[in-house]
């Protein structure tokens, strides 16, 4: 039945209710679909997912299913697809729906519902005779011609488009796929506080021109200060370690956080923030910087965001001198980063561990106790997340 298949997608953390699936059988029954996969991927898209950013694991979740059908029972996906709608058809009552017709029946519905795009299609092959064709076209590839040349894309039976739910056209979309500099950028305006503060430096048109005609029209220039990004912000990268397989996207991190703040301090540190951290300098010599030091100089004002994957032994964050520490410390990791988190009240986590993944790791849940919950994973969401809490 469809439960099977609203199960299917509930496992792929898909949020799917009750609702949408009422939804989706609703729909069935109305006859808005036929028996062709493709029908049946979009109108129950169109039912189920309800936001952009759950299009691609919709899409992901929609192809494991069929394929794991055809995997176990050795059946098409579009006759697996055929038994599915039959099936549920059977426990939907109606008078007449699209599950009572005949394949003759279904035939003529289906060919007066497109009567008007097939028309298109055909006046389109005449004009682009390379394409389209439904296989049938010579120039055409993956059809039944035996003189089909390929042209663009990958075999594909005999069907002429690729199928919507490969072709992975709202990967960018996907709130947990892998970050880019543009995508973190966007992420950070929501941190964005302008003011305009500073040398009077730009001109004020508005009161240049009212000041003018108040001045009987002789010209009186006013200027103002550049209208700038007053947020402050501290980052702290852990490095080294496990974290090396996690460099490029730290980097691009770091490169969209420069581009987007003017007032931008950074510095480094190796699994738990401790009584000191560091900075490279230009000859590649690493400046330690102890940590009251750093609180000294930047103030309370200053939104702590710290990236980490908080993966280490938990004696690290329990045991005084076991974490890494420049003057070898005698006070726990933790105590620390408790000192680090009462100055800075406005402070995240970014963990760029998949966030499924985080309850197989000790130390992850530990220090997601000390940051009082404020750990986000480093996908487009997360960020988004963290970038609320740190602009309140």
């Amino acid at each position: 039945m469809l439960i099977d298949f609203f199960m299917h997608l509930k496992s792929r953390r898909l949020p799917v209710t009750t609702t949408e699936y009422l939804a989706l059988l609703e729909a069935l029954q109305a006859g808005l679909a036929d028996y062709s996969l493709d029908g049946f991927y979009s109108l129950s898209r169109l039912c189920m997912i309800k936001s952009e950013a759950h299009y691609d694991k919709f899409d992901v979740a929609f192809g494991e299913y069929f394929d794991n059908i055809h995997g176990k029972n050795g059946v098409s996906a579009e006759d697996a697809l055929k038994e599915l709608l039959n099936t549920a058809g059977s426990h939907i009552q109606s008078g007449e729906n699209l599950f009572d017709l005949d394949v003759v029946e279904q035939d003529a519905l289906r060919s007066e519902t497109r009567k008007e795009q097939n028309n298109d299609e055909q006046e389109e092959e005449k004009s682009a005779p390379m394409k389209g064709g439904a296989g049938n076209n010579p120039l055409g590839e993956g059809g039944v011609q035996k003189e089909g040349i390929r042209i663009d894309n990958q075999l594909l039976g005999n069907r002429s488009a690729i199928k919507g739910w490969d072709s992975r056209e709202f990967k960018t979309l996907d709130d947990e796929s892998e970050l880019n500099t543009r995508s973190i950028k966007i992420a950070l305006r929501r941190l964005r506080k302008f003011a305009r503060e500073g040398i009077h430096e730009e001109l004020d048109l508005d009161n240049t021109i009212d000041s003018t005609a108040r001045n009987a029209g002789w010209l009186d220039i006013k200027m103002r200060p550049e209208r700038r990004n007053k947020v402050k912000v501290l980052i702290m990268f852990d490095i080294r370690g496990s974290m090396d397989v996690h460099i490029k996207l730290c980097k691009e991190l770091f490169s969209a956080a420069k581009a987007e703040f003017n007032q931008l301090e950074w510095f480094y540190f190796h699994n738990i923030v401790c009584d000191s951290v560091w900075r490279q300098n230009d000859t590649h010599v690493a400046s330690h910087y102890p940590l009251p030091y750093l609180m000294n100089r930047y103030g309370k004002d200053y939104k702590l965001i710290i990236v980490g994957d908080a993966s280490m032994g938990p004696t690290e964050l329990t045991e005084p001198g076991v974490s890494y520490s420049h003057n070898h410390s005698q006070e726990s990791g933790a105590v620390w980063l408790t000192r680090l988190l009462d100055h800075y009240r406005q402070a995240v986590w970014l963990n760029p561990e998949p966030e499924r993944y985080w309850h197989l790791t000790q130390s992850i849940g530990m220090l997601r106790d000390i940051m009082q919950n404020r750990m986000y994973p480093l996908t487009l969401s997360g960020l988004e997340q963290a970038m609320k809490v740190l602009g309140r």
